[in-house]
């Protein structure tokens, strides 16, 4: 039986077979990604399991139904956000119809070069927090001595 690992998306590590899958409509996600976008990176996180007590889950018997999305790709350039999520959506469209298919779907979709920005500006917030935090240290009043 040929084995493989997946590295880089949401089950990361875990070993699986190609024969059959638990994760059907989450590996049908992922291969009409990869031909449509060729993504520089997918990450696709199954957050069924945190909406399973809804009442519009009750007797479900579907182990995906909510999903989170994180696409980086160059097919997303001169794209407006609605537009980027329109074509995620229509590709999909199959796999949200059908039942106990996608009820919800959570979509990040970036270019390789927003993706690069955002590091930047979450590099400079993370290093303005910490000279802040370093600054309120050296501050702080010293208490009078009581005499």
């Amino acid at each position: 039986m040929l084995r493989r690992y997946a590295l880089g998306f949401s089950n990361a590590g875990r070993q699986f077979s190609t024969m059959s899958s638990n994760t059907p409509l989450e590996d049908a996600i992922r291969a009409k990604i990869r031909a449509a976008f060729d993504p520089q990176t997918l990450e696709i996180y199954n957050d069924s399991h945190l909406h399973a007590h809804h009442k519009a889950m009750q007797g479900s018997t579907s182990r995906e139904t909510h999903f989170r999305l994180v696409i980086i790709s160059d097919a997303f350039k001169s794209k407006l956000q609605p537009a980027r999520h329109r074509m995620v959506y229509a590709l999909l469209r199959d796999e949200m119809a059908q039942e106990n298919g996608i009820h919800a779907l959570q979509l990040r979709t970036l270019t390789p070069e927003e993706e690069a920005r955002q590091k930047k500006k979450d590099v400079d917030t993370q290093k303005q927090q910490q000279q802040q935090s370093q600054q309120s240290e050296t501050q702080k009043p010293v208490p009078a001595s009581q005499g």
